[in-house]
């Protein structure tokens, strides 16, 4: 019960392993000696396989034929259609199954597996071979002889040797005939047990010896095929001394069990047979029939006499493992007795199993080769193994390495597909040795092993390698064109043309470089130049020339390396700077830029003055010049000189740049009037000249150029009645109305000639005196008019009715004298008034001038004060102007030896320090000029050679002040046009007072007398100022 549960599970399991392994099985039948490309089946159809769409496989599907090397197979496939035809090689049934029993079936095995690997499947198909008449039937031999004794009864029958057809059923022997019996004899057949047919000869009629001893016939053999096949052999019967009982076996059938290792000699089975005879008649004689096969009388021995069978050679279990021997025991006479011995030969383990490689993948020269981008479980081989020996002895079990990636996957019984169990990798291993061991379940087990022969075949799978995937690359430049940079190189683990490489620039390569295809040697083609280029990055190739190629790229860095190839570049051949005239030593001229397109020390350039110059300095890194003197553009205009650039390099390199510095004028020079040549001229204007006419022209001059020599001329005093204007290019002096009477006598004009300096102007001011009337009849008193008006304000013009009449000049002079001296005293007690009430806000400027500040004119209330000004112009004078109303010009005569300390005074009005200087007012911002400021003060002293005004004060006075403004006591205040800026020394030598207000100024120094208000006296120069 065990046993049959253990084989009821393992068959359920190998189906279960069938199934899964995609294993099946196909029968087809097909008769023997059929003619070549005869159709026996179609697997396409018989299987269903075309019910799979091609769409979903990788390649079409594909039969392929799996049998054993050196074999030559009985059928072929179609690969593309699976349909089976017969091939020229002949299918003999009775040599295929030659060792088995004539009326068992015969088959012819083949293996098919159905590719690709994604409808993988093997099938097992089975050919039966259907047996045809193509055998005749033959007795052993061609003369039969027997004995018959002569006192045969009739119908008495005597065997004769069957006949064999090594075909089956139908088609094996069928019938005898007895020919020629001379009606003497007959014949029968009667069948075995074991189905076979044996002839037997009847007597028919008595025998008599000493008539006829021998009769010759013939015995034909048929069988049932179609065609009939027949034989005949001559039968020859022999007539001999009556023999009357037979000999008998004691056993009929005998079946005894041998081992197949029982050595020769060996006894099998003892026959016992008796005749009741006695004598010669009761001698029996044993032998084998000859129904008994030729192996089994190779193999075993009968002895004659005694009937002992024992073992004439070694025997094989696996050639026959069973034998039927069919022994007759004669005593001489025609009916021998007859006893079948069945030897069962046992089976020992005396056979390794065998391994039967297929091919399913076609080996070349013994040896597989697989791609190395197989997929996984690609099948290679059927391995099918075989044990001859039987039960557990023949029971077999194969397998492989555990450390080769293919596997056995079992698909029939003792049938194993070979398959890829991992991925493959040529480069790591490209040739497999697959053992295959095969062990049997006998004990001891035998086994057995073969080698099977596997070559990885390369596929382009590996790109080329790169030994540096970043190639820096340092190539002095000037390089010869061609030299060799570096040698690039990369490897491949493919073999063959997939690792052949080949070199290629990468698209984004310079025309500056070369790369040869098989060397790999990098070079360039042109002189490089770091100063054009210093630095290229490209990408190389490397490609192998497998299909479809692989290609790697990596990248090159070529820094090109400075050479002393460059001299230093200056930014301009020739440099011209322009320098204002007031530049203090030391300061900055200019910066001369120069460039080194080399590198490094190559790039270090050094600057100098060629031809030792004392008269500049030049910084030898930043080129920044400097004066070493003060600069005068009245006496030298420009300076010329080299500068030499040197450069650093082991082999230095130079070059050279000419310098000019062109001293740029300052305004520095204030106008000078030529005409008229002094304050004291005067000029005849008759009443009659109509309006519109020159009736004087003023004439400056000033030593500067350009913008600051350009004068523009102004009447910024007297000209009370309007009645002159003055043209501001020409300084021509014009009647702007009608004279009246009202209009005759001496008319006191003020005129200012201020340049067009920047950023500040400067400008003078002269008195032109214009005498209305008819003639000068008294020159001396229109002097001594001119000399008295100096004292007057300059608001007021003499007038005369008759310039020849002393009386009215007289009385004219009286009255002046009067006016003034009323004028004088009401000035004074007014001044004393507001004095008294100023008393704090002097103390408060005072504190003001301990803290060392400056104010100064806030140019941004020019406009407001202008539009006041307008204003007051239309209103008459208030107490406050008339306490400033006048101030006294003294006139210091340097050529008059006796008069010195004698002065003539001119009384001038207030309104013109009002008109030029009161309109602004005054800022307290101080500002501060860098420590190498210039002393504006000294430096726009006026060197005029015009006489000078001192205004003084006409007592006086302990207090330091300038009319509106107080000053410190240790300043020397420098008075500015509307644009001007004035510079003054004191305890804080930074500290200026900016003021944008024109200020009269003249030619001779001017003291400005103003009522004292303090015990110290403030002296002020008036200079004009660009």
């Amino acid at each position: 019960m065990d046993l049959l549960s253990g084989t009821y599970i393992f068959a359920v399991l190998l189906a279960c392993v069938v199934f899964q392994s995609g294993a099946q099985e196909k029968n087809y039948t097909v008769r023997e000696e059929m003619p070549e490309n005869v159709l026996i089946g179609d697997l396409l159809k018989d299987l269903n396989l075309s019910l799979i769409p091609d769409k979903s496989l990788t390649t079409p599907m594909q039969f392929k034929l799996v049998y054993k090397t050196g074999d030559v197979p009985l059928i072929r496939i179609e690969e593309g259609t699976g349909e089976i035809f017969t091939t020229g090689a002949r299918i003999d049934r009775e040599k295929l199954c030659a060792g088995i029993l004539v009326d068992a079936s015969c088959f012819y095995e083949v293996e098919v597996a159905v590719l690709p690997d994604e409808i993988f499947r093997l099938v097992k198909i089975r050919f039966l071979i259907e047996d045809i008449n193509d055998n005749a039937p033959l007795f052993p031999a061609t003369v039969i002889n027997i004995s018959i004794p002569e006192n045969s009864a009739i119908n008495s029958r005597y065997a004769l040797p069957a006949a064999i057809d090594p075909d089956a059923g139908i088609n094996g022997v069928q019938n005898y005939q007895l020919i020629k019996g001379q009606s003497i004899f007959g014949l029968d057949v009667i069948e075995t047990p074991e189905g076979d047919k044996m002839p037997q000869l009847i007597v028919q009629k008595e025998l008599d010896r000493e008539e006829k001893d021998t009769y010759v016939m013939k015995v034909k053999v048929e069988d049932g095929g179609f065609p009939q096949r027949s034989s005949t052999a001559i039968l020859q019967v022999s007539v001999a001394d009556t023999n009357d009982n037979h000999p008998v076996f004691t056993e009929n059938e005998i079946e005894v069990s041998i081992p197949e290792n029982a050595p020769v000699g060996t006894s099998v089975t003892q026959l016992h047979a008796t005749d009741a005879d006695i004598g010669e008649n009761a001698k029996i004689h044993f032998y084998f029939s000859n129904l008994v096969s030729n192996i089994a009388k190779r193999l075993f021995y009968l002895n004659t006499t005694t009937g002992l069978i024992t073992i004439k050679e070694p025997l094989d279990r696996e050639e026959s493992p069973n034998h039927k021997l069919l022994v007759l025991a004669s005593d001489g006479g025609l009916m021998p007795a007859r006893a079948m011995v069945l030897v069962n030969v046992t089976d020992i383990n005396d056979n390794v199993p065998s391994i039967d490689i297929r091919y399913i993948i076609n080996p070349i020269n013994g040896t597989v080769v697989l791609s190395e981008n197989a997929s996984l479980n690609t099948k290679i081989a059927l391995i099918t193994v075989t044990d001859k020996d039987a039960d557990h002895n023949g029971r077999v079990t194969c397998f492989t390495d555990h450390d080769v990636p293919f596997r056995l996957r079992p698909v029939f019984s003792n049938q194993f597909l070979l398959e890829t169990a991992a991925y493959l990798d040529y480069e790591s291993t490209r040739e497999y040795a697959v053992k295959l061991l095969a062990a049997d379940a006998g004990k001891p087990p035998l086994n057995q092993s073969s080698m099977l022969l596997v070559k990885i075949k390369d596929e382009n799978d590996n790109a080329p390698v790169f030994t540096q995937p970043f190639i820096s690359i340092s190539v002095p430049e000037n390089n010869s064109p061609g030299s060799q940079l570096t040698k690039i190189s990369a490897t491949d683990a493919d073999t063959g043309r997939n690792a052949d490489i080949s070199y290629l620039l990468g698209a984004d390569a310079p025309p500056e470089f070369h790369l040869d295809q098989r060397t790999g040697i990098l070079t360039a083609m042109k002189k490089l130049d770091r100063e054009k280029q210093e630095k290229y990055y490209f990408t190389v190739l490397a490609k192998d020339n497998g299909i479809p190629p692989l290609i790697t790229n990596a990248t090159v860095l070529v820094t090109v390396l400075d050479q002393n190839d460059n001299s230093p570049i200056f930014t301009h051949n020739e440099y011209n700077f322009y320098v204002p005239e007031n530049l203090p030593r030391h300061g900055t001229v200019g910066l001369i830029t120069v460039t080194d397109p080399d590198y490094g020390e190559n790039s270090a350039v050094t600057l100098s003055i060629l031809d030792v110059n004392d008269e500049f300095t030049i910084d030898p890194q930043t080129g920044v010049i400097r004066p070493n003197i003060s600069f005068d553009r009245e006496k030298q205009e420009s300076y010329t000189f080299y500068v030499k650039a040197e450069d650093g390099g082991r082999v230095s390199r130079s070059s050279t740049a000419k310098v000019t510095i062109n001293v740029v004028d300052v305004n520095d020079n204030k106008p000078v009037f030529l005409v008229p040549s002094s304050n004291y001229s005067y000029e005849l204007v008759l009443p009659s000249t109509t309006p519109g006419t020159v009736v004087f022209t003023v004439v400056a001059i000033d030593n500067d150029t350009g913008m600051n020599a350009e004068l523009h001329y102004s009447i910024v005093g007297g000209n009370t009645r309007g009645l002159f204007i003055i043209d501001q290019a020409t300084g021509n002096i014009t009647m702007k109305e009608k004279c009246v009477v009202a209009d005759l006598g001496l008319h006191r004009l003020v005129v200012k000639a201020n340049d067009l300096g920047q950023p500040d102007s400067l400008f003078n001011v002269i008195v032109v005196n214009l005498f209305v009337n008819e003639s000068v009849a008294n020159a001396t008193l229109i002097r001594e008019l001119v000399r008295k008006n100096i004292e007057t304000p300059v608001t007021q013009n003499i007038e005369t009715t008759d310039a020849s009449s002393p009386t009215s000049d007289y009385v004219k002079i009286m009255v002046a004298i009067v006016a003034g001296t009323i004028t004088v005293i009401l000035v004074i007690f007014i001044t004393a008034v507001v004095r008294c009430r100023q008393s704090p806000h002097l103390k408060a400027a005072q504190k003001n001038k301990q803290n060392s500040e400056w104010v100064t004119p806030n140019p941004e209330n020019r406009q407001m004060i202008m539009m006041k000004k307008k204003k007051k112009k239309k209103k008459k004078h208030t107490p406050k102007n008339l306490l400033l109303n006048f101030v006294t010009i003294e006139e210091t005569k340097a050529d008059d030896a006796d008069n010195d300390g004698n002065s003539v005074t001119l009384d001038l009005p207030i309104e013109l320090e009002e008109q030029t200087m009161g309109k602004y007012n005054w800022a307290t911002t101080p500002t501060t000029f860098k420590p190498d400021s210039p002393d504006l003060a000294r430096h726009y002293k006026s060197a005029s050679p015009q006489p000078a005004f001192q205004i003084q004060p006409e007592t006086p006075l302990n207090s330091k002040h300038h009319i509106i403004q107080e000053l410190p006591l240790d300043n020397t205040f420098v008075a500015c046009d509307s644009i001007s800026k004035c510079s003054s020394s004191s305890s804080d030598p930074y500290s200026v007072s900016e003021c944008s207000y024109p200020v009269t100024t003249f030619k001779t120094p001017v003291s400005v007398h103003t009522r004292p208000t303090d015990s110290r006296t403030s002296t002020i120069e008036i200079c004009s100022e660009i």
